[in-house]
């Protein structure tokens, strides 16, 4: 049993549980939050209220914890405190080190019960789910479109909208995702860092070394039916 008279400072929680010897936990009153001291009570609460009191003085971001905010400001600096041993790899917060460390040693500890697919990330393996179930939570209002990603929706968002917001600083080149334009910008510098390891053929797209790799092994995996 708890007592659902919580507040942002915490002294209504405190008294209330003195009612309560065996409780130990601050509940809050607007939903079913539970947490084990004050202080985590008070920056959940900032969820309910919407106020972000850790403002960034380069820009507009602002956040309900100083340590988010410490975070933010990297981008700024572009320090990247976290660094992999083991190649060149950097980044500004210990979980992204924690995965990229799962590309070396292979382990990936997200396993669906379902099937044999298995990933570094528990947010990967929740979108994985959805396509045993058939659920696509991601409804576009403009039509019928909808899928299993936030970021599916909002790059076909754009398709309603006109906007391509990745655009080219070499030339008009402007597009919905950061992949392409990325993959655009090739076209400028001449790297071409997809090679083939059986001769000199090396291009822009993974798709295209696939392609080129069937013309050494004789495979032809499309098949005409008629």
């Amino acid at each position: 049993m708890f007592c659902s008279n919580a507040t942002i400072y915490g002294a209504n929680v405190k008294t209330e549980l003195s009612t309560y010897p065996f409780i130990n936990m601050y509940h809050c009153s607007l939903c079913s939050y539970v947490c084990k001291e004050s202080r985590n009570l008070k920056r959940h609460l900032l969820t309910h209220t919407g106020e972000k009191p850790f403002k960034c003085s380069f820009c507009n971001y602002a956040c309900t914890e100083n340590g988010k905010l410490q975070k933010h400001l990297l981008v700024h600096t572009g320090e990247k405190p976290y660094k992999c041993t083991l190649c060149m790899y950097a980044c500004t917060e210990s979980g992204k080190l924690k995965r990229h460390l799962m590309t070396h040693s292979g382990e990936k500890p997200f396993k669906c019960s379902l099937c044999n697919y298995a990933c570094t990330e528990n947010g990967k393996l929740q979108r994985h789910l959805l396509v045993h179930t058939g659920e696509k939570p991601f409804k576009c209002s403009l039509c019928n479109y909808a899928c299993i990603e936030s970021g599916k929706l909002k790059r076909h968002v754009f398709t309603h909208t006109g906007e391509k917001p990745f655009k080219c600083s070499f030339c008009n080149y402007a597009c919905t995702e950061n992949g392409k334009l990325k993959k655009h910008l090739l076209t400028h510098s001449g790297e071409k860092p997809y090679e083939c390891s059986l001769c000199s053929y090396s291009c822009t797209a993974s798709e295209r070394l696939k392609r080129h790799l069937l013309t050494h092994s004789g495979e032809k995996p499309f098949l005409c039916f008629m």
